[in-house]
């Protein structure tokens, strides 16, 4: 029997919680559901370049693209499609409008309950900076997937967006106990709250889904040795530490950690990653 939503409380298993987000509507920032709607009015104008660049601006969005277009290719021979400007070609632009309607907004799904959506906005926000800062480190590593390494920074973590949406009390009652301590790991204060690992959900969510099997790797942090999770890892760290400034305890070490990536001095590492901001 389907669990309703929102959550309240902790479910009994992680195929509790796959379950219960997978059946769940996905809302989008409401700014990108207005310009979706003014691209439909004008279709016959839109190309998968320029609905892509829309849609990468959104990770809930990005991920509804990405998720349909691996539906659509399971059983066929083709290539995974593993950024958005790939789904979209394989799926074609008015096969898109006809796939995805008016869509539901993150601002109405929240209305009410302005400490959630401001926890949403600022995983969202942090998502856009880990996915130019992994685009950077990319292209200076001539890393020829720097597409989908964009990709798996934009998604890494969208179950903690899911959370927010879907258990915003439990969302906040996470962000509390990290405030209230600030030396408690994520996972242990997941783990304290949910019962369960945002990072095993997520992955859990990606094989339902059916997501590319290279996003999904590059998007494991338990991968940390490979180069490209590597990447995805230190933009995502650098941008969780820099939310709210440069100042934070754990800066330095991300510093150190990315000019080894970059193979670069500390000094050029930081210049380089002033000009991704």
């Amino acid at each position: 029997m389907p669990v309703r939503l929102p959550l309240t409380a902790p479910l009994p298993s992680l195929d509790a919680w796959v379950d219960a987000f997978a059946r769940a509507e996905i809302p989008v920032l409401a700014e990108t559901a207005e310009a979706l709607e003014l691209m439909r009015a004008n279709e016959d104008d839109v190309d998968a370049h320029g609905l892509a660049e829309l849609i990468v601006t959104d990770p809930l969005m990005s991920l509804k693209v990405i998720a349909r277009a691996s539906e659509l290719k399971r059983g066929r021979l083709m290539a995974d499609t593993e950024t958005v400007t790939a789904a979209l070609v394989l799926m074609g632009i008015t096969p898109f409008f006809r796939a995805f309607g008016p869509q539901p907004t993150m601002e109405a799904a929240l209305a009410g309950h302005d400490e959630a959506l401001m926890g949403l906005s600022r995983v969202m926000q942090r998502a856009e900076r880990a996915s130019r800062y992994a685009l950077g480190f990319a292209a200076h590593r001539a890393d020829p997937d720097a597409a989908v390494i964009h990709s798996a920074a934009l998604l890494h973590d969208f179950a903690e967006m899911l959370l927010w949406l879907h258990a915003p009390d439990l969302a906040l009652q996470i962000a509390q106990l990290q405030d209230a301590d600030r030396q408690l790991r994520s996972a242990a204060a997941q783990r304290q709250v949910l019962g369960i690992e945002l990072a095993d959900l997520e992955q859990a969510l990606m094989q339902h889904w059916h997501l590319p099997e290279l996003l999904m790797r590059i998007t494991n942090d338990r991968h940390e040795r490979d180069p490209q999770v590597r990447c995805v890892h230190l933009a995502v760290r650098l941008a969780r530490h820099t939310a709210r400034g440069w100042d934070d305890a754990g800066v330095p070490d991300d510093l150190h950690d990315i000019a080894e990536l970059l193979n670069l001095s500390e000094t050029h590492a930081l210049k380089l990653l002033h000009e991704f901001d």
